[in-house]
């Protein structure tokens, strides 16, 4: 295979970012990357100078893919209860099985070890927050803070999922947000006559 001449610095981090997600961060070296993309491993050292900087602008480059993803859904929910909870189940669709959600636990470790990461993810917080708190603006009754209170309680329900995953964890996470908007917003309950 006769190897490219030129290729992307986001075209290396994507194909870079998918053997993080396969096969965990421990397995991304520069000649694992080099024979996934095709370039010499002396070429991305030139580019990414050594393993520590290439994870992590690689993590950070899946960052900004979740943070347009997220904006890309809070655009075209529905600004209910019903639409925070598609929202949040649309979320959980890029975490597949069990196995899948595992190795995303690993890469979630990187992220907790390296200061840049951790603050990508406070933001993160806080953006979805404030897109969830946008959804319940016109739900009569909702708590203060919803936003966080919500995606506490699906970062929860994902990790009760992975000790038990029977289902599809897309269903998993919707049962739980019903529930938990149900709990919380008691008016809904008796208004949509939920038999729990």
């Amino acid at each position: 295979m006769t190897r490219p001449k030129t290729l992307s610095d986001e075209s290396v981090l994507k194909i870079a970012h998918q053997l993080i997600h396969e096969h965990g961060p421990e397995a991304l070296t520069f000649a694992r990357l080099a024979k996934a993309c095709g370039l010499s491993p002396a070429t991305l050292v030139q580019r990414f100078e050594n393993i520590a900087g290439l994870k992590q602008k690689t993590l950070l480059y899946a960052w900004d893919r979740l943070d347009e993803k997220t904006v890309a859904l809070a655009a075209i929910v529905p600004k209910t209860a019903e639409g925070a909870i598609a929202l949040l189940v649309a979320l959980s669709n890029d975490y597949g099985g069990i196995e899948s959600y595992a190795e995303g636990l690993l890469v979630l470790r990187e992220d907790l070890r390296d200061p840049a990461l951790r603050s990508r993810g406070a933001g993160w917080k806080v953006a979805l927050s404030s897109a969830l708190e946008d959804c319940f603006a016109g739900v009569p009754n909702t708590p203060p803070g919803i936003g966080l209170l919500m995606a506490s309680q699906w970062q929860g329900s994902l990790l009760w999922w992975s000790f038990d995953p029977q289902e599809k964890v897309e269903r998993c996470v919707e049962d739980s947000l019903i529930r938990f908007v149900d709990a919380i917003i008691p008016s809904r309950l008796a208004a949509k006559g939920r038999p729990y």
